[in-house]
C-alpha cells in the first residue's frame, strides 16, 4: 500500500487507474516565475518579471491549440497585479489552471539563509517549508480567486515533510516528480529510478504524484535506467551514444530539446502507453534573453514551433489534452 512518503518509491499496489478513452492524456505545465540569472548563485531580491506580460500571448496561443495550460506560479508571480489581471479571466472560464511552484529563497518567511541546499525546499525544517508555502497558497487565493490544487517544488525539492505538508494545503497533485534526474550531488532529491506513471501516495489515496515525462529512446533503452547513471563521468559518451541512435535521454521540454528529440520521445511515451504524458517549460523562456534557451526573437520562434509539432504529434497518436480538473475527475478510486 502507499508509504505517504513522496521520497521513496511508490509502494505495490499504489498505480494511479483512469476512466475515459483507450489513448493517453497530456498535460502542459508551467514553471511561472521571477527572472534571475541561472549562472549565478540564488539571491533573495533583484528579480524582475517582465516576462509575465508574454503570458498574454502564450494563454492566446494555447487556448488556439485547444490545450489548458496549467500555471505553476511562485511567490514574485503570485504578488504581480499584471500576472492575475492576465489570467484571472482564463482561470475563471476554465481556459488556464493555476498551482503552487515554491522557490523558497523568494517566499516567506525569510528565515533561513539563502544556499544552494536550502534552495531545496524539502530541505528545509518542516515549520518553516509549510509556512512558506501555506503563505504563497493564500496568496494565490486571493490575488487570483482561485484555490491551487496541484504543486511543484521549485528546483523539483521534495522532502520527507513535503508529503504532509501537501494534504494539510489541500493539494490534490504533486508534479515534482523529475524521473530519470538525479540532483542529489547538488543537495537535492535522487528521481533515476523512478516511475514515469502516475501513483498513490498516502494510504487514503488524496495525494497522487504525476512526475514529469522524460523517455530513454535507441537500442539501448531498456538497458538505460541502469546505464544512463553510471556515466555521469562521461558525459561525451552520452552524447555519442545519443548521436548513434544506441541511447537517448529526452525529457519533453522545448528547453534544450530538439523538435526531433521532441517527437521520439513522444511516440516513446505512447508506446509505452503511459497514461499521462507531462510536458514543462520555464515561463522567462517566452522572453528573449532570460533563459539559456531562448537568446533571440528567432529561439521564441522556435520554441513556439516546437509546441506546434508537439501538438500535433500527440493528437496524431491517439494523446488528448487534459487538465487537473480533468485528471482529477477521471480517477477511478475503487
Amino acid at each position: 500500500m502507499p508509504n505517504s512518503s513522496l521520497m521513496s518509491a511508490p509502494a505495490p499496489g499504489s498505480d494511479v487507474r483512469f476512466s475515459g478513452g483507450p489513448g493517453p492524456r497530456f498535460l502542459l505545465t508551467v514553471d511561472t516565475e521571477e527572472e534571475f540569472d541561472w549562472s549565478r548563485p540564488l539571491e533573495r531580491g533583484g528579480h524582475s518579471t517582465d516576462t509575465v506580460a508574454r503570458l498574454r500571448k502564450f494563454q492566446e496561443f494555447c487556448e488556439g491549440q485547444g490545450v489548458v495550460p496549467i500555471y505553476l506560479i511562485d511567490y514574485p508571480i503570485a504578488i504581480s497585479e499584471l500576472a492575475a489581471d492576465l489570467l484571472r479571466a482564463p482561470l475563471a472560464a476554465g481556459r488556464a489552471e493555476i498551482g503552487v511552484q515554491l522557490h523558497p529563497w523568494v517566499n516567506p518567511p525569510f528565515e533561513e539563509q539563502v544556499t544552494q541546499f536550502n534552495s531545496f525546499a524539502g530541505n528545509l525544517p518542516y515549520e518553516l517549508e509549510r509556512a512558506k508555502l501555506m503563505s504563497l497558497r493564500d496568496t494565490i487565493e486571493r490575488n487570483f480567486g482561485q484555490t491551487p490544487r496541484i504543486y511543484r517544488a521549485g528546483r523539483y525539492g521534495l522532502g520527507p515533510n513535503t508529503a504532509q505538508i501537501l494534504r494539510e494545503a489541500g493539494i490534490a497533485i504533486d508534479t515534482s516528480v523529475r524521473s530519470r534526474f538525479d540532483y542529489s550531488s547538488h543537495g537535492g532529491p535522487n528521481y533515476a529510478t523512478r516511475p514515469l506513471t502516475p501513483w498513490w501516495v498516502d494510504e487514503g489515496r488524496t495525494l497522487m504524484e504525476l512526475p514529469l515525462t522524460t523517455l530513454f529512446t535507441g537500442h539501448l533503452r531498456r538497458r538505460a535506467q541502469w546505464l544512463y547513471p553510471r556515466l555521469w563521468r562521461l558525459p561525451q559518451m552520452r552524447s555519442v551514444l545519443a548521436r548513434l541512435g544506441m541511447m537517448d535521454r529526452i525529457p519533453l521540454t522545448p528547453e534544450g530539446v530538439t523538435i526531433a528529440e521532441a517527437l521520439r520521445g513522444v511516440r516513446q511515451a505512447v508506446a509505452e502507453q503511459l497514461p499521462v504524458i507531462v510536458l514543462s517549460f520555464h515561463s522567462p523562456s517566452l522572453s528573449p534573453g532570460h533563459t539559456p534557451y531562448v537568446r533571440s526573437e528567432d529561439d521564441l520562434d522556435k520554441l513556439y514551433d516546437w509546441w506546434r509539432a508537439v501538438f500535433a504529434e500527440l493528437r496524431a497518436l491517439g494523446a488528448c489534452p487534459s487538465s487537473v480538473a480533468d485528471i482529477m475527475g477521471s480517477v477511478e478510486l475503487a
